[in-house]
């Protein structure tokens, strides 16, 4: 299996459990961000066009469950917790904001998708929790285990897991292959995420840019890594891939929304950005982003609870452009 490559596409993957189809979209690495009108801009444009391939997305009021597999400290849970609250439920007026990030995502995509258009935002709704912390599954997951994880849950049409591994779990080519991954069970029609913490099997890989790559492009303008905005690498670090996947998970949940393209090696939302945190970024470098003048985090969104997050760039369909928060 070929190694991680920080600006590498995602391959969907389609399985059969049982008599269930299941769609697999793999991130070999996920990185991502956007903008809102007023936003800045990056200038450079992709190559080709991201366009809506007619299938559903999910949209309106999106129920979030999260299933935690390991050890999780309450402090790495409320990093998380407040990432998805701030989706929704921080004030907007806090400039940037993950609400903008979020509000991109769904006035680019999710609300030119809708069969039956809403004048209400869409929403995430945090649904619930369970924790397995004692590895029900064992400490090495299979992608298939993963899917298994999230339907344990039952979860309703229209809705979204989260399963997040802790450092001590191996998930099927996390690393050498991959930062995350989202899928689906279309017949169920319900949509999951995984994310893993790269703290100590590859911070170099899934928690750049707040650790020093371990190959490919590395500016020497940035010598050391920027300094995570929450104090914790690794789960800083989940937040970049989770907010990617995430993106790709609602605008492209079976397959068929919104992607750039040939289907089997589809570029998302985020992924089609990957690696652009702010204004001038390109490959080895994140671009120009805020810097928190107590703790030194680098940032470019603020979210629930006065929390500052790194979020990846966001495609703009209209544009072919990339676009950052800041």
């Amino acid at each position: 299996m070929t190694s991680c490559n920080l600006f590498d596409a995602k391959r969907p993957l389609l399985i059969i459990i049982g008599t269930t189809l299941v769609l697999l979209s793999l991130s070999r690495c996920s990185l991502g961000a956007r903008h809102l009108p007023d936003l800045e801009e990056e200038t450079q444009p992709v190559d080709e066009q991201l366009s809506y391939h007619g299938g559903a997305v999910l949209h309106g009021d999106i129920p979030v469950s999260i299933v935690w597999y390991g050890q999780f400290k309450p402090a790495q849970k409320a990093i998380v917790v407040d990432f998805l609250l701030s989706l929704t439920s921080a004030p907007i007026n806090a400039t940037p904001s993950a609400a903008q990030w979020w509000a991109i995502i769904d006035k680019a995509y999710l609300s030119k998708a809708a069969t039956v258009p809403s004048p209400n935002a869409t929403r995430v709704i945090l649904a619930n929790q369970t924790d397995d912390d004692q590895y029900s599954l064992g400490k090495s997951l299979t992608l298939v285990e993963v899917f298994q994880l999230a339907a344990g849950l039952v979860p309703d049409a229209g809705s979204l897991v989260l399963v997040l591994t802790d450092p001590d779990v191996a998930v099927e080519g996390f690393c050498s292959a991959r930062c995350g991954l989202h899928g689906s069970d279309a017949r169920a029609g319900y949509a999951y995420a995984w994310a893993g913490n790269a703290e100590r099997e590859c911070p170099g890989h899934c928690a750049w840019p707040f650790a020093k790559p371990e190959y490919g492009p590395q500016d020497p303008a940035q010598a050391l890594p920027l300094v995570p905005p929450n104090g914790d690498a690794g789960v800083d670090g989940m937040v970049v891939t989770l907010a990617s996947m995430v993106a790709g998970a609602v605008t492209n949940p079976f397959g068929d929304g919104f992607y750039l393209g040939d289907r089997d090696a589809a570029l998302e939302a985020c992924t089609a950005c990957a690696g652009k945190f702010g204004a001038g970024a390109y490959p080895g470098y994140p671009g120009k982003v805020i810097v928190d003048e107590t703790t030194g985090g680098s940032y470019n969104a603020v979210g629930a609870n006065g929390r500052k997050y790194l979020l990846p760039a966001i495609l703009d369909p209209a544009t072919s452009s990339c676009s950052t928060l800041v």
